[in-house]
């Protein structure tokens, strides 16, 4: 049921004089006390007074320094404060409130959850914790050390207040302002709070006799139990929430529960936390703004060929397979970083197939799907358009998983329409696939099956963001809580968190397909996967290829990419290894002088040996991939222009299958 927009309330007129801003937590010194006036002598004929009973001591006189958080002018303007701070207090508590009931009543009219436990967490824990109890000796160990580490705490706490050691500031991002570490109470409240957790994710890490995957599930929730139950997501605990409550007389903690109250109204009564401002940007107009042409539309794609920046090209034009998880401008967020106008400039002409956003009337597309109407119509159409014989593909993440079972496809076929193909932090070979084979097991598989039956047959996009940001809880969960909500910020205007949040749905036959072969059975890299009605064997390509992974990724490790380029064992392949992640690591422009890229001629049998002998670069990977890509993409030829090319011209690019919302 539709909400009327909420309007917010109107500001509290601001107090007369402004409170300056400090650190409530750490107060300054007091400045030293006027000394009294003497006093004149007493005449000595006069009585003496009789002695005074001892009084309770008055209060200093003695103003606070002008710039503490607490200094007022007077005790009337510190009455008006006080008032503004209850009033923004209550108007805080009464929106959370109203957000939280109407956010219930919205929700009352809706079937209850499928399950109580869809990840089937309870089950891990009970093996975990059967494990432990029948080592006691181990348990006995375990309390032992926390306690010994309490004991250290208190030691090294006890000091610091004496003076005799300086407190360390945090490395942890939750941790960064200077009130923990600088005030006693917030610092043994921080360092109690890792020790604990700390403890306890080694206790659940140090289980020995426990299936992997089980150990592996327990793991994953108890972090994110206790990256829960930081101090720095609550208001009472987190000093930097105290002290923009206390400067602002209560206004960032009002702010906060409208952005609260916003998220809940945005999800239809579940919360969805806002990572950007996502009205500063549209699509088309400041991001996804390449200059091109969309040359070819059907039902499931939309062939984009984008204009040339150079007068010559290379012969070979170069079609790019994005994930259908996301929309393809990750690739062209602004001119500075748009890997499509980067690649335009070396002299590449660049076509992207631009995936339909897919709704319930695509329920039943399953690989076969788009391998045919997706994979090969696009290579189909790519070459009617530049008159080209072969040409070079990129395939990122999920679509470089199905462009690596079209090409054993293709081997199958003797098909040899692709000369070359790049992977974008892909993976074929699943057997190290990282804590996404966490939301693989057979019990969340029909969760998320009866999820999809309830949605009419897709996924909605909401879903697939969920479990993205659970494997960086701390990253994109409680950060934006802790800034939107306990601090009354409004969300920064951030290309790629915009972009992360515009998710697409996914129809149900290719989805499950891709979660039971790929993740729950490993077939393409076992050779048992079938796709275009054969089964397929990546040995058989022998095409050269290019693997591009990133140190940190935490969708497509690394281990698992790499083992993915070993699945291609007949194949000329070179494998670069890049700084940072999943997104950051790929998307990363040479003028942008970040991170780093390794590269190893070799490709010796693991990973670890492969790091050895690999040599470090600075910057990015680009340049590097590029060298490779010119190697393979034939003769200059006079620049293509979209207009002119036998495929007529339908509007101008980003299209209109990536304006599509979910």
């Amino acid at each position: 049921m539709a909400k009327t927009p909420r309007t917010p309330p109107e500001p509290l007129p601001a107090a007369k004089a402004p409170r300056k801003s400090g650190r409530p937590t750490s107060a300054k010194p007091r400045g030293a006390r006027p000394k009294p006036a003497p006093v004149e002598p007493v005449a000595a004929e006069a009585a003496p007074a009789p002695e005074p009973k001892a009084a309770a001591p008055s209060p200093d006189p003695t103003p606070p320094p002008a710039d503490h958080p607490f200094a007022f002018a007077g005790a009337e303007q510190q009455r008006e404060m006080l008032e503004t701070l209850s009033l923004n207090l209550a108007k805080a508590a009464m929106t959370a409130q109203s957000a939280i009931a109407e956010a219930a009543l919205s929700q009352a009219d809706r079937p209850a959850a499928l399950s109580p436990d869809p990840f089937n967490v309870g089950p891990a824990m009970n093996s975990v914790m059967t494990s432990l109890a029948s080592r006691p000796d181990k348990l006995f160990a375990a309390q032992a050390d926390l306690f010994n580490r309490y004991m250290d705490l208190w030691a090294t706490s006890t000091r610091r207040m004496s003076g005799e050691e300086a407190a360390q500031p945090s490395k942890d991002k939750r941790f960064k302002d200077p009130a923990w570490s600088e005030n006693p109470m917030f610092d043994i409240m921080r360092q109690s709070y890792l020790v604990t957790s700390d403890w306890m994710n080694g206790l659940v890490s140090s289980v020995e006799d426990v299936d992997p995957r089980t150990k592996r599930r327990a793991e994953f929730f108890t972090k994110l139990l206790t990256d829960a139950f930081s101090p720095s997501n609550f208001l009472a605990s987190n000093p930097a929430a105290l002290k923009a409550m206390a400067e602002t007389n209560g206004e960032s903690l009002v702010k906060g529960m409208q952005n609260f109250a916003a998220d809940l109204e945005r999800g239809m009564g579940k919360l969805k936390i806002s990572q950007a401002d996502y009205g500063k940007f549209v699509v088309g107009e400041n991001v996804a703004t390449a200059p091109g042409q969309v040359v070819w539309r059907d039902e499931l794609f939309e062939l984009i060929q984008f204009d040339a920046a150079t007068d010559t090209q290379r012969a070979v034009p170069l079609l790019i397979f994005p994930p259908w998880i996301n929309k393809f401008y990750i690739m062209d967020l602004q001119p500075e970083n748009s890997l499509i106008r980067w690649l335009s400039a070396q002299g590449f002409t660049v076509f992207v197939c631009s995936w339909v956003n897919p709704d319930t009337d695509k329920a039943g597309f399953g690989f076969d799907d788009y391998l045919e109407q997706g994979i090969y119509r696009a290579v189909e159409k790519t070459l009617e358009q530049t008159g080209s014989k072969t040409v070079n593909t990129v395939g990122y993440c999920i679509g470089g998983t199905l462009m690596g079972a079209a090409l054993a496809h293709m081997a199958e076929k003797k098909d040899g329409r692709v000369a070359a193909t790049t992977f974008f932090a892909a993976q074929h070979d699943f057997a190290e696939a990282g804590d996404l084979l966490l939301f693989t097991d057979e019990h969340w598989l029909n969760e998320i099956e009866q999820q999809m039956d309830a949605a009419g047959g897709v996924l909605p996009g909401a879903a697939m963001a969920e479990t993205f940001n659970a494997l960086r809880a701390n990253d994109l969960i409680w950060s934006f809580f802790v800034s939107n909500y306990l601090m009354g910020k409004s969300p920064a205007a951030f290309d790629l968190l915009f972009w992360n949040a515009d998710q697409t749905r996914m129809p149900k036959k290719l989805h499950m397909d891709y979660l039971r072969s790929m993740y729950g059975q490993n077939q393409l890299a076992r050779g048992q996967f079938t796709i275009g009605g054969v089964k397929v064997d990546l040995s058989k390509v022998t095409i050269p290829l290019y693997f591009q992974a990133s140190r940190e990724d935490h969708i497509a490790p690394m281990n698992s990419v790499y083992r993915s380029a070993k699945a291609f064992r007949n194949a000329a392949v070179t494998l670069t290894l890049a700084g940072s992640g999943h997104i950051a690591g790929v998307i990363n422009p040479p003028s942008a002088n970040k991170y780093q890229h390794w590269t190893n001629d070799d490709l010796p049998d693991t990973l670890a040996e492969w790091q050895a002998g690999a040599a470090e670069h600075p910057g990015s990977w680009w340049n590097h991939w590029a060298a490779w890509l010119h190697d393979k993409s034939g003769d200059w030829v006079p620049a293509r222009d979209p207009n002119t090319g036998p495929l007529k011209p339908i509007e101008p690019a980003p299209g209109s299958y990536v304006k599509v919302k979910s």
